[in-house]
C-alpha cells in the first residue's frame, strides 16, 4: 500500500506540475487571442443572455433552461475550492496566488466559452431523446473515430474522478465541518445527505436543474454579502491588500509571522493549480451541463457559460482571498477551510466560524449534485443509458462511505483523474479551436 500511495503521489505531482499548468493557461490564452478577446470585451452581453435564459425556450431544444444550466454548472464548481482552496493558495504560496488566480479565470473564460461552444454544437440524442454533449462527444463527432480513443479516455477520467472529487471528498469535508461547529456525528451527516441527494438525483437533469437554480444564486449571493461583511470592519486595510497581493505576485515573500515565506514559482504554482480546481475551466466538465440547456444556437450557450468561470473565480474566490489578507490571518500558520473560519471569525467575534461552515457545506452540497450529473453522462457515454440508474443508486449509497471514511489515498487519486481529464479535452479544444472561430465570427456577423 505504500508503494501505491508512493506511487500515486509521483504521478500526482507529475499530473499537476508546470507542464501540465503551462498547458492548461497557454491553451486559455491562444484560445483568446483566436477570439480576439471576446469573451473579456462581452462579459456584460454574457451576463445579459445569463439572465434572459431564466426562460425555458422551446422544450425540443434542450430539457433545462440555459439559467438552469449555468447553476448546474455553478453547483458543480462552486464548492470546497471557493473556501478551502483559495485559503490553501495563500498559505502555500502567498498573497500573490490570489493574483494568478485571477490571471487563470481570465484566460480561463476563453476555455470555458469553447468547451461549451463545442458541447453544444456537436451534441446529440440520447435513447431517451435527451441531448447529451460534452468533450467526449465532440472529439467524437467533431475529430472523428480515429479519435474516439480520446472521448472514451476523458469518459472514463471523469466516471471515477467524480466519486473522489464529486462526491466522497465533498461530504467528508462537509461532515468534519459540522462535526467541528456543531458536534454532530459524521454518520449522522453522511445518512442525511445521502437522503436529500438521493431525492434530488433520481430525478435527472430537470430536478437537479430546479434545485440548483433556487439554491446556488442565494448561496452566491449570501457568501458575497458575509466576505463584505469582513472587508468592511477591515476597510482600511484594503488599499494595502491589493498591492500586497500585486507585490508577492512578483516578488519572493519572506517568513512572517506563521507563514514560511514562498518564492515565486509557488504563487505561480498554486494560484494557477486551485485556480483550476475551483473554476475547471480547462477539465471540459461545463459543457456537459450546457448541453442539456434549451438552444439554438452554440455561441449564446458559450457566453453564458463563460460567466460562470467569472463568478467563481473573479467573484467569489476574491472575497475569500481578500477576507483572509485583509484580516491578516494569513501570517498565522493555519491552511484550507481553518484559516478562511479564522478571517470570517476575526470579523464577527462569536459567529462568523459558524457562517463559514454552513457555506462550506452548502457549497459542498451543491458540488455533489453538479459532478452527480457530470458522472452520469461519461458513464452513459461509455456504456449507454443503461449505466444511468446503476450509476445514481452507487452515487447515492457512495455518500455516507465517504462521510465517515479517511480519504487522504482516495482524494490524491480522485485529484489525479481530474487532471487527467483535462489532456483529451485541452488537445480537442486546440484542434477543433477553428470551428469555434467560424461560428463566432459567424454569429457576430449575422448578429
Amino acid at each position: 500500500m505504500e508503494f501505491l500511495n508512493t506511487l500515486v503521489n509521483q504521478v500526482n505531482a507529475l499530473i499537476w506540475g508546470p507542464p501540465i499548468l503551462v498547458l492548461i493557461l497557454g491553451t486559455g490564452f491562444f484560445l483568446m487571442l483566436r477570439l480576439k478577446f471576446m469573451p473579456i470585451r462581452k462579459i456584460g452581453a454574457g451576463f445579459s443572455l445569463m439572465w434572459q435564459g431564466r426562460q425555458k425556450g422551446d422544450a425540443s431544444t434542450g430539457e433545462i433552461s440555459p439559467f438552469q444550466a449555468l447553476m448546474t454548472c455553478l453547483a458543480a464548481t462552486v464548492g470546497t475550492g471557493n473556501i478551502a482552496g483559495v485559503a490553501t493558495a495563500i498559505f502555500l504560496g502567498g498573497p500573490g496566488a490570489l493574483f494568478w488566480m485571477w490571471c487563470t479565470a481570465l484566460v480561463g473564460m476563453a476555455t470555458k466559452y469553447c468547451e461549451v461552444v463545442l458541447a453544444v454544437h456537436y451534441r446529440e440524442k440520447d435513447e431517451r431523446g435527451e441531448f447529451v454533449g460534452g468533450p467526449m462527444y465532440a472529439i467524437k463527432n467533431g475529430l472523428g473515430k480515429k479519435w474516439m480513443w480520446l472521448g472514451t479516455a476523458f469518459a472514463i477520467f471523469g466516471g471515477f474522478a467524480g466519486f473522489g472529487i464529486g462526491n466522497m471528498v465533498q461530504v467528508n469535508s462537509m461532515a468534519a465541518a459540522l462535526q467541528g461547529s456543531f458536534g454532530i456525528p459524521l454518520w449522522l451527516t453522511g445518512v442525511a445527505t445521502m437522503i436529500v441527494v438521493g431525492l434530488v438525483i433520481l430525478g435527472g437533469i430537470k430536478r437537479i436543474g430546479k434545485v440548483a437554480a433556487a439554491l446556488v444564486p442565494f448561496m452566491c449571493v449570501a457568501y458575497i454579502i458575509a466576505s463584505l461583511v469582513v472587508l468592511i470592519v477591515n476597510a482600511d486595510k484594503i488599499p494595502a491588500a491589493f498591492e500586497t497581493i500585486f507585490t508577492y505576485a512578483f516578488t519572493p515573500i519572506a517568513a512572517t509571522g506563521g507563514f514560511a515565506g514562498a518564492a515565486v514559482i509557488a504563487a505561480i504554482r498554486f494560484g494557477v493549480a486551485r485556480g483550476i480546481f475551483s473554476n475547471e475551466a480547462g477539465l471540459g466538465t461545463a459543457g456537459i451541463a450546457q448541453a442539456a440547456g434549451t438552444t439554438n444556437s452554440a455561441v449564446r450557450s458559450g457566453m453564458i457559460g463563460m460567466i460562470g468561470t467569472f463568478i467563481d473565480t473573479i467573484i467569489i474566490c476574491s472575497m475569500t482571498g481578500l477576507a483572509i489578507i485583509c484580516s491578516g490571518v494569513w501570517t498565522s500558520g493555519q491552511s484550507g477551510a481553518v484559516l478562511s473560519a479564522a478571517a470570517f471569525e476575526s470579523a464577527m467575534p462569536g459567529f462568523g466560524g459558524y457562517i463559514l461552515t454552513l457555506a462550506l457545506v452548502i457549497f459542498a452540497f451543491t458540488t455533489i449534485l453538479g459532478w452527480s450529473y457530470y458522472g452520469e453522462r461519461c458513464w452513459e457515454y461509455l456504456v449507454g443509458t443503461k449505466a444511468i440508474l446503476p450509476f445514481r443508486l452507487f452515487w447515492v449509497i457512495a455518500v455516507p462511505f465517504g462521510a465517515i471514511s479517511q480519504l487522504d489515498f482516495a482524494w490524491l487519486v480522485a485529484d489525479t483523474l481530474n487532471g487527467l481529464m483535462a489532456l483529451p479535452n485541452l488537445l480537442s479544444l486546440l484542434l477543433l479551436s477553428p470551428v469555434v472561430v467560424k461560428l463566432t465570427r459567424d454569429h457576430f456577423a449575422n448578429k
